[in-house]
């Protein structure tokens, strides 16, 4: 029983579409997607557009949108992660979110795109923004290693909230889905657990949709921090906002 529910976190055990697969499948969805008032019609394209349409204000309003195609990127990235979602949903299609390997490497490619330039633009502005302003002189080594230690793991905060919440909701799905084949014979208790999994697959959806959005979110977010290190910016990093 265990086995049948985490296999799903191998690839090599679905014989529909492998990962390899899934990321160029998905990959080309996201092309077409970005370009659908020349392929959809006009009446269909409205619920296409509006996931696209709401990140690209998003990034719009961030300093990220700044930089050349950032707003395109991230807005490709939250078209990219809502399709993956969406697809591991499915039986025999396999979920790259739910693994770090993915997850990981999209936040470190941002990650360390943000951190380059701040150090690009100021280094010394990008150091002094590691000490929080008026903190005591005798706090100021630790606070100085808090702050260093809350930026390096942002990365990894992301890549495990969208793999932890896409990951669990696909071993419920699997014990409702076992637990389905134990009562296929018996009417009622099948229905009743049908229906359970009916619903908890919609809540999923919506799960899928919520953790795609907030990944994206909060690379825009990020990259707000950017601005703090311009040479005549007053401005706070949003870490320090936060807390």
């Amino acid at each position: 029983m265990m086995m049948d529910i985490f296999s799903g976190f191998d690839s090599l055990n679905f014989t529909m579409m492998q990962l390899t697969q899934i990321l160029w499948v998905l990959s080309l969805w996201v092309i077409l997607i970005q370009n659908t008032v020349y392929w959809i019609f006009s009446s269909w394209s409205l619920i296409l557009i509006f996931p696209k349409k709401t990140m690209w204000e998003q990034s719009e309003r961030s300093y990220g949108s700044s930089f050349t195609a950032f707003s395109l990127t991230v807005n490709s990235l939250f078209c990219f992660l809502i399709l993956i979602n969406m697809a591991g949903l499915f039986p025999y299609v396999f979920s790259p979110t739910v693994h770090l390997m993915l997850t990981l490497s999209l936040s470190m490619t941002f990650w360390v795109s943000f951190i380059y330039l701040g150090i690009k633009q100021n280094f010394s502005k990008f150091a002094a923004h590691l000490l929080p302003v008026g903190a005591p002189f005798y706090l100021n080594p630790f606070l100085s290693v808090i702050e260093l230690v809350s930026l390096m793991v942002r990365p990894l905060t992301l890549a495990i909230r969208l793999a932890a919440n896409i990951g669990a909701g696909h071993i419920i799905l699997g014990l409702l889905g076992v637990y389905m084949s134990s009562f296929i014979f018996s009417s009622w208790t099948f229905f009743l657990i049908a229906l359970i999994h009916t619903g908890y697959f919609l809540f999923e959806f919506g799960v899928g949709l919520i953790q795609a959005y907030i990944f994206s979110l909060l690379i825009t977010l990020y990259s707000d921090d950017l601005a703090c290190y311009l040479p005549n910016s007053n401005m706070m990093p949003a870490s320090w906002n936060q807390t």
